[in-house]
């Protein structure tokens, strides 16, 4: 059993996805990260092996909840919806491109993600990329 390793009291649900830490909370994670504690991890993979490596780990392997807050509840995929996405060869194929990987960690390490997500949604290259997300995930299997 593992405890949470900011307040060390609850089962830790989440993950940092930076640093990778657990903790139980959404309060716990405001206290890890106003501690300027968190050490993003760096990877040492080549990018193709790393995403290779990403779907092939399940210890690496992001829930559901892990990446969601405690608050947001809407707009939710079943993971089995989800889970789809790790299987698209359409998308592991799109993936390979090296501009789009870089578009995808420019989002990711943005302070301000939803500027960062509209910026990007002017590439035909990541429009492409979310189309095909929808594509899998959407419930009645229609084209985006």
């Amino acid at each position: 059993m593992q405890i949470c390793n900011v307040c060390s009291g609850d089962t830790p649900k989440y993950r940092c996805p930076a640093c990778r830490i657990r903790y139980c909370s959404l309060s716990c994670y405001k206290t890890h990260k106003a501690n300027d504690t968190c050490q993003p991890l760096r990877r040492s993979l080549p990018p193709a092996q790393e995403l290779n490596a990403s779907y092939s780990n399940a210890e690496e392997t992001w829930t559901v909840e892990e990446l969601l807050d405690d608050d947001d509840h809407s707009d939710k995929v079943p993971l089995q919806r989800l889970h789809q996405l790790g299987k698209s060869a359409e998308l592991m194929e799109l993936l390979q491109n090296p501009h789009l990987r870089q578009l995808i960690r420019h989002v990711d390490a943005a302070d301000d993600k939803a500027d960062a997500m509209k910026n990007a949604m002017s590439e035909p290259l990541f429009v492409e990329l979310s189309d095909r997300c929808l594509q899998v995930v959407d419930k009645n299997d229609r084209v985006v």
